[in-house]
C-alpha cells in the first residue's frame, strides 16, 4: 500500500489577491465615470418652472365604482347621478388617470340589463377600457365527476 504525503504548509491559507484587486480597480473606474457623466447632466443651466397642484406620476389612480339600483337609478360611489353626469365623471375620471383609470360596476340582480348596458357604453365612450361588473356572490364549482 502506498501513503500519499500532504505538504500542509503550502496548502495553509493563502489567497490570491490579484484577480480582486483587478475586480476592485474596475469598479472604481465604472463608478468614477458614471458620476462624472451624471455630473455633466446637470452642468446645463436651466430654469425649471415651479408647479403649486402638481402630484406626483406614480400616484395610484382611485377606482371608480358605479352602482345601479333595482329601479335603473345611477350613483357613483353613493351619491345619485343622471347618466349625462355620469358621463361627464367618467370623462374627467379619464381626464385625471388617462391610461389606469378602473371602473368597477356594481348592478343590483334584478336591474333590467339596459341599465348595465348604458354605463358600461359610458365607460367605452369615456376611453375607459379597464371596467368590471362585480357580483355579489361567488360562481359554484361545477361538481367533480367520479
Amino acid at each position: 500500500m502506498m501513503s500519499v504525503r500532504i505538504d500542509k504548509g503550502r496548502l495553509g491559507g493563502t489567497l490570491e489577491l490579484t484577480p480582486m484587486i483587478d475586480v476592485v480597480f474596475l469598479l472604481m473606474i465604472f463608478f468614477l465615470v458614471s458620476s462624472k457623466l451624471e455630473e455633466d447632466d446637470r452642468a446645463i443651466d436651466v430654469v425649471l418652472p415651479q408647479a403649486a397642484a402638481a402630484k406626483p406620476l406614480t400616484s395610484r389612480p382611485r377606482e371608480f365604482i358605479i352602482n345601479v339600483d333595482r329601479d335603473g337609478n345611477l350613483y357613483a360611489g353613493s351619491r345619485p347621478v343622471s347618466l349625462d353626469e355620469l358621463n361627464r365623471l367618467l370623462r374627467q375620471a379619464v381626464a385625471d388617470n388617462p391610461v389606469r383609470q378602473k371602473v368597477t360596476l356594481r348592478a343590483d340582480e334584478e336591474v333590467a340589463h339596459k341599465h348595465v348596458v348604458s354605463v358600461m357604453d359610458a365607460c367605452v365612450q369615456a376611453g375607459i377600457e379597464d371596467y368590471r361588473v362585480q357580483s355579489s356572490r361567488a360562481v359554484p364549482a361545477p361538481p367533480a365527476s367520479e
